[in-house]
């Protein structure tokens, strides 16, 4: 249905891609991932609205394709008064009202041709978007979502991830060829990303989603396009299933780099007994042996394979302290309330010690970023940080914590770097390197502005970190890359997320938010509670082998062990196919 071929542009400052391909077909669901700034939200302006971009290539799309459309930033526009029903219903009750109104208009019309041309095309457009039947459509999806109850609710009365929920819900029902959604999990409580994916799943349509969360690319697509260095990579098949075969693939490259290496200097030793023979000998045939000795080894070089999807560089993320605390309290919290038109959060009370990792989990709006604010203002009566604590803050309001006007580089001379090199140095190390570090932060797509803001944390090197929802925007390399600082980070940690696998993977224990407090919970309680909810029998468990393995493959690669590798891979094949 929509073909990309050989597509290059680039802006002034940066080139986005070079001759890419692909396909989108009929029934794909279809994962787009890249790591940040790579272009993911350009290509999707480009193919939304060709005409506003000059670039190379083609873009051949049917004519009558319908493309819908869901933003990583929800607004509410003009819809605050308008119930969750007229909002996710909006253009089939517009056109049963165009219907009626066509209706009492050929009562008293003395030429109805024109109105029953009319007529027909409404009803076509109406059938089209399964009109007949379009307030049980709506009811069974408000239904899959768990929002039934709040189908006659205004739209500005539901939290954010409620909205963004019935936002794809809209789109969905109006039924276009292709629906594009950027990022649509963003900012959602773990009930929300949920029924995120039961939507995603009852699409009949071809979808093109941007989303860099691991539990909705292990369970929601079927085809993967995967942008990197300015090139594009296609794969039919799941997530889980792309990772194998770029594993796979690793293990191939490194063994034939490491073969070609040794073909290399093999010949570099041959060559250099050449010239040393044609140096004493200026025989033609020793000259021509030498020349095609040469050619051979060029050759070599020219076919060494470039792969820039199998090793993607990580940024170097790592908090470090100026001073550890001993075994005490950094933060103490008693009796904190907080309201705004309603009591979100009544006398809560915990403490945090020195070393704690600690998630602060709940649904969204039930005041989990205030509390996290508080603590960091440090105004509040409820609120003592121990005095010899130095804390650091990252925002789920990027804008809070970055200043948009500022290059990069200027922002981390305001950051404490003496001079522009130390910056651009430390910069280096998060993927920030060249020209980049003069651009405006407001041009930097939602995960770069992330990295940045994980690297003012660290550049800090405090002893308390208090991180709100710090993997949103990052791509999986990324939060790859932050789940590691966290786990060798010394000091303590207080952490707003809804993605599981940080959560899991970091954290000692979590503070829940329920009927407006919060209660301490085991970090096994709250596997058992998710899991009983988000997953399938088993599943994590066989996940957790599936990554013992890929770490034995990983050892196994450092020490050039392919044999080991190939027989692990075997291994690993066999998990993921009960995954």
């Amino acid at each position: 249905m929509i073909k990309v071929d050989h597509l290059s542009f680039s802006f002034p400052q940066k080139e986005l891609y070079k001759d890419i391909s692909f396909t989108l077909e009929e029934g794909q669901h279809c994962a787009f991932i890249g790591t940040s700034g790579s272009g993911k939200s350009t290509l999707i302006d480009i193919l939304m609205d060709p005409e506003r971009y000059l670039f190379d290539g083609k873009l051949e799309m049917d004519p009558d394709c319908t493309i819908g459309y869901v933003s990583q930033f929800s607004e509410l526009g003009n819809a605050e008064e308008t119930t969750v029903f007229e909002y996710i219903g909006e253009k089939f009750i517009k056109l049963q009202n165009e219907i009626q109104s066509i209706c009492t208009e050929m009562e008293t019309a003395s030429d109805i041709e024109p109105l029953l041309e009319k007529y027909q095309f409404a009803l076509d457009a109406l059938d089209a978007m399964g009109g007949d039947d379009f307030e049980s459509s709506i009811h069974k999806q408000l239904n899959l979502a768990n929002l039934l109850k709040r189908s006659d609710h205004k739209v500005s009365e539901l939290s954010g991830g409620e909205f963004k929920l019935i936002q794809v819900m809209k789109e969905m029902l109006n039924r276009p060829d292709l629906l594009i959604m950027d990022e649509p999990d963003v900012f959602l409580d773990f009930e929300n990303l949920n029924a995120l994916k039961k939507l995603i799943n009852s699409h009949k349509g071809m979808l093109l989603v941007v989303t860099h969360n691991r539990y909705l690319l292990n369970h929601c697509f079927n085809k993967m396009i995967h942008l990197e260095n300015m090139e594009i990579q296609e794969f039919d098949g799941r997530y889980i299933e792309y990772n194998f075969s770029l594993l796979q693939t690793k293990i191939e490259l490194q063994e034939i780099a490491i073969a070609e290496q040794e073909e290399i200097e093999r010949y570099d030793h041959i060559i250099d007994n050449l010239r040393a023979i044609a140096t004493m000998n200026s025989e033609a045939s020793r000259g021509r042996a030498l020349k095609a000795r040469v050619r051979f080894q060029e050759r070599l070089e020219a076919r060494r394979i470039k792969a820039p999807f199998v090793d993607i560089k990580q940024p170097d993320i790592r908090f470090d302290m100026d001073h550890e605390l001993e075994d005490t309290t950094v933060v103490t919290v008693k009796n904190y309330s907080v309201s705004f038109d309603e009591l979100l959060l009544d006398k809560v009370s915990f403490e945090i010690k020195s070393t704690d990792k600690v998630a602060i989990i709940g649904p969204n709006g039930t005041g989990k970023t205030t509390l996290l604010r508080d603590i960091f203002k440090n105004n509040h009566a409820s609120i003592e940080i121990n005095a010899d604590a130095k804390v650091a803050y990252l925002s789920q309001v990027q804008g809070e914590m970055l200043k948009d006007s500022n290059t990069i580089l200027e922002e981390f001379i305001d950051a404490g770097f003496n001079t522009y090199d130390e910056a651009r140095l430390y910069l280096a190390a998060y993927g920030f390197e060249g020209e980049i570090v003069s651009q405006k932060i407001e041009s930097l797509s939602g995960g770069e502005k992330n990295i940045l803001q994980l690297a003012k944390v660290s550049a800090r090197k405090a002893n308390v970190l208090l991180l709100d929802e710090p993997t949103s925007h990052l791509d999986t390399y990324t939060q790859l890359a932050l789940e590691k600082a966290i786990e060798s980070y010394k000091g303590a940690i207080l952490m707003i997320s809804h993605d599981f696998y940080s959560v899991v993977n970091g954290m000692d224990y979590v503070l829940i938010i329920e009927d407006k407090t919060i209660r301490k919970m085991s970090m096994r309680k709250f596997r058992q509670m998710i899991y009983a909810s988000h997953f399938d029998k088993d599943y994590l468990q066989t996940e957790q082998k599936k990554k013992s393995v890929e770490m034995k493959i990983e050892l196994a690669l450092k020490d050039s062990n392919f044999e080991l590798a190939k027989g692990l891979l075997d291994e690993l094949e066999g998990l993921i196919k009960l995954l």
